[in-house]
């Protein structure tokens, strides 16, 4: 009986030692094909390019500001305009690190991020088995792995650096290694504003928990990593808020944008934005109603799902990623990854642990307060959080899981083909 038990821990521990590692890299060969094989032989678009073989394909849109930071430094002016002291400094200074060793940009910069994404899935794995089961922790993996914004992962963005580090915080605070919870917390905090909501998560889940002391003095010290660069700000720049001001070319006012998420419902329903209202695209309100109706009727008659039900719908998904514009495909994933991240949430409040709740409301509230709807998908989805809600549903609810997984998949091609042309996906 003994060595039944051993033999089986084996295993155990070996699926879970592959699973994150395989999950990634069966994933990355998707989005690795989609950018440096089929990519380079697509005709440009009227807005993008035809990308050529190479590691510049993982260089991109705000992947420019990252090299100016790693090669020159910042640059700021309190002027109102876009300066790159938008951009937290942990990312390009790791960067600056590999680039001194020889390696070019492109290289260095996507090494990092694919390695700590890497990293982070495993993270996520251990941490969520540890609190909620195997069954549990594979399927969070596979929503981390799979999101179609995962693709920020695997380019030249702070993704996969963010959600290693914040995911390893929010796993020492709950196995209360206060010293672990600081430094990677520290390291967060300096590495994009919304790991500032890991400060009022610790403090508001210790006081909820009823932690020692030492459990509030690490969620203060959390934020030596922005109190670091802010320092860096005052000596540089004589604005110690620097980088808080540097925001505003990026998002020129503070608050919630109503405005803002109502072109983006509008433009995600019938194809238009408040300033002109009227429909551009008739088959889009069409298309929507389609795609909203079946998926009802899939959850619905969730037990009774026959394989040409589930082709049907993998049929007009398909057949809408066709005919829907990028800024459709943009918003939508904006909406989804925000409004249905915190209803996910919010449903498994009781279920999840205080710290993963706090973290997520916080980071949410964040966003929402930013004054702006740019990003907020992929925002959103470096809040570990809603992946860790949606992952425990789909483990209860596996056949929708199945089913969310492919249509991450599709949508995942797309964004990363959409990328390589250098056109706007987030």
């Amino acid at each position: 009986m003994a060595e039944i038990q051993i033999f089986i821990r084996k295993v155990v521990w070996k699926n879970d030692f592959l699973f994150p590692g395989a999950i990634w890299l069966v994933s990355r060969l998707l989005i690795w094909t989609a950018m440096m094989l089929v990519a380079p032989h697509l005709s440009a678009s009227s807005n993008g390019i035809a990308p050529q073989f190479g590691w510049e394909v993982f260089d991109g849109w705000d992947s420019i500001h990252y090299h100016a930071i790693a090669t020159s430094g910042y640059e700021f002016a309190n002027d109102g305009k876009q300066h790159n002291l938008a951009f937290f400094p942990l990312f390009p200074l790791v960067i600056r690190v590999f680039m001194s060793l020889g390696l070019p940009f492109e290289v260095a910069g996507t090494l990092i991020n694919n390695l700590a994404f890497f990293a982070a899935l495993y993270c996520i794995y251990f941490w969520v088995e540890e609190h909620y089961g195997p069954k549990e922790a594979r399927w969070t993996t596979s929503v981390v792995a799979w999101c179609p914004l995962s693709m920020f992962g695997t380019v030249i963005y702070t993704e996969g650096l963010y959600l290693l580090l914040s995911t390893a915080a929010l796993r020492a605070f709950d196995k209360q290694q206060y010293r672990w919870t600081i430094l990677w917390g520290a390291m967060a905090t300096a590495t994009r504003p919304t790991g500032l909501a890991l400060i009022p998560a610790f403090l508001l889940a210790a006081w909820k928990q009823r932690r020692p002391f030492i459990a509030y003095v690490a969620g203060f010290a959390t934020a030596i990593g922005v109190l670091l660069f802010s320092l860096y700000c005052a000596i540089q720049f004589g604005d110690a808020f620097g980088f808080i001001h540097a925001q505003r070319g990026w998002r020129p006012s503070f608050g919630f944008d109503w405005q803002g998420w109502l072109d983006m419902l509008l433009q995600i329903t019938i194809g238009t934005s408040y300033q002109h209202l009227g429909m551009k695209n008739s088959l889009q309100p069409l298309l929507f109603g389609l795609v909203v109706s079946y998926g009802y009727c899939l959850w619905r008659f969730r037990k009774h799902l026959s394989s040409l039900v589930v082709y049907g719908f993998y049929s007009l998904i398909l057949f809408s990623l066709i005919l829907a514009d990028d800024w459709f495909i943009y918003n939508l994933l904006n909406a989804v990854m925000v409004l249905g991240g915190s209803y996910m949430l919010w449903q498994l409040r009781t279920q999840l642990t205080p710290v993963t709740v706090v973290y997520g409301l916080c980071g949410i509230s964040l966003l929402l307060a930013s004054g702006g709807t740019i990003s907020l998908g992929r925002l959103a989805y470096g809040i570990v959080s809603l992946s860790v809600a949606f992952g425990v549903f789909l483990s209860r609810h596996p056949r929708q899981g199945y089913l969310s997984l492919g249509v991450f998949a599709m949508l995942l091609a797309r964004l990363a083909l959409k990328f390589a042309q250098e056109l706007w996906v987030g």
